[in-house]
């Protein structure tokens, strides 16, 4: 079955042909971990992470080779420092492994490879030297500048002019640049700035530039020219540009040949903006919303389309994935069959139609209940493995029916188990007035008892 992905770069729906069907090489940019990540920030990775379960599926686990890098080393993550007083380090460790485990929530499949910045410094200092032994970057007292009019090309994935770019604008006699579109490579650390940001380079004591992370890190853990390059639409100018710039330059040949671009997403049809006090942290939403509805409800739009975060979004996707486990739960018992039904996969090799593979997934359900409605085992099981199958291509339905009835919390869960084991026990002894008033204190705490013959399970309703 083919794969069609919209490259931004030809501004074309095409069939996605890798380089090598045995190294599908892909990448996708990451965070700058300098605070926690917003549910925006995590648009990207959820929406990629579909596409990296596509791929292994049609081209083999080990053939896929995916990576996605963490900035440590930036402006913000500065200021952060100069603001708390703390390390560098302390700051990125402490975000890093907020952030791992907030994807981790969301059924993020860790890519290959994580690269850091801070670890591929000589990786960017001699992707540098070569683009200004090339002519392509020039040196200032204040670092090391790319020069955009030295690449004919320069403005191709976003589509800007660059005289369009530079028209109505001047150089200030106090600016170095020798244009203003130029931007930094490597920048010389300024009186005051932290030590642990501070490294050794050809144009003095200092730090690299955003975009030249990207480049570098990219062409040391996948290769020069790479298949597919993702991130968010904000990315496309300048970060994105800038990529193509340096790596194209430097290396002669292109740097990706399918990019891919993820929509904005807003907060109740409003911008997210601190000024407006309406940013929505996963660190903070997991502590009442499962990982598994900010997932689908990030999925429920197609990933180039905006997306609008609403409390009716996310109630829908609760009530939809309780629907999906309950109709796997009826059929849980029955051993699996090869896949049958393909629906989910179809509409991902459409551009990630993740709203129609959504829409089939919850057929599936339907399917599901049906067979168990009718007592048609075969049908029982083929329901099971094409509703999992969906599940698994979504990063959806990961946990057993059981799991998901009982909730997240552990110790609310073992208090609940020893309530209904405790009304089995009233029930074994004749005592029906006690287990009655179990019952209902249950009830009332929103715990429904499902009776079966040798013992009772629960869930939440």
């Amino acid at each position: 079955m083919e794969i069609k992905l919209t490259n931004s770069l030809t501004r074309k729906k095409e069939v996605f042909v890798p380089q090598d069907e045995k190294r599908v090489t892909m990448y996708v940019c990451g965070p700058t971990v300098y605070s926690y990540a917003h549910i925006g920030n995590f648009r990207p990775p959820v929406a990629f992470d579909v596409l990296y379960r596509l791929l292994r599926s049609r081209y083999g686990d080990e053939a896929v080779l995916y990576a996605s890098n963490l900035t440590d080393v930036d402006d913000k993550i500065i200021a952060a420092s100069n603001e708390t007083g703390e390390p560098i380090s302390a700051i990125t460790e402490k975000y890093t492994e907020a952030y791992l485990e907030d994807s981790a929530a969301l059924n993020i499949l860790e890519p290959n490879f994580r690269p850091t910045a801070v670890s591929h410094i000589p990786q960017m200092i001699k992707m540098m030297e070569k683009l200004e032994r090339k002519k392509y970057a020039y040196r200032t007292k204040s670092g090391l500048w790319f020069h955009v009019k030295s690449m004919d090309e320069y403005g191709k994935l976003s589509g800007r002019n660059l005289d369009d770019m530079l028209a109505g604008s001047r150089v200030d006699t106090s600016d170095e640049k020798r244009d203003q579109a130029d931007f930094a490579l490597w920048k010389v650390a300024k009186p005051g700035e932290p030590e642990d940001a501070i490294w050794d380079s050809p144009w003095g004591r200092g730090r690299p530039g955003w975009h030249i992370e990207c480049s570098a890190m990219i062409a040391a853990v996948l290769g020069k020219t790479i298949d597919i390059h993702g991130g968010g639409i904000d990315l496309q100018f300048p970060h994105h540009e800038n990529e193509i710039a340096q790596s194209e330059c430097a290396h002669g040949e292109p740097m990706a040949n399918y990019w891919l671009h993820n929509g904005f997403l807003d907060i109740e049809s409003e911008k997210m903006s601190k000024s407006i006090g309406n940013v929505k942290l996963p660190h903070e939403m997991l502590k009442t919303t499962h990982g598994e509805v900010l997932r689908m409800a990030l999925l429920s739009a197609q990933y180039r389309q905006p997306l609008d975060w609403t409390q009716a979004l996310l109630d829908q996707c609760k009530a939809t994935l309780d629907r999906a486990y309950g109709a796997l739960r009826r059929v849980w018992d029955f051993a699996d069959l090869e896949v049958e039904d393909i629906g989910v996969l179809e509409a991902l090799c459409d551009d990630l139609n993740t709203p129609q593979a959504l829409a089939e997934m919850s057929r599936l359900s339907g399917e599901a209940n049906r067979a168990a409605d009718a007592g048609d085992q075969e049908a029982m099981a083929q329901a099971r493995a094409d509703l999992i199958f969906a599940g698994d291509m979504l990063g959806l339905l990961q946990l057993t029916p059981e799991e998901w009835e009982k909730g997240d919390d552990s110790d609310d869960a073992a208090r609940i188990d020893a309530l209904v084991q405790a009304r089995l026990d009233a029930r074994a002894n004749k005592d029906w007035a006690e287990a009655d008033r179990i019952r209902d204190e249950l009830a009332a705490q929103g715990i429904e008892i499902m009776d079966k013959a040798q013992a009772s399970t629960w869930r939440r309703v």
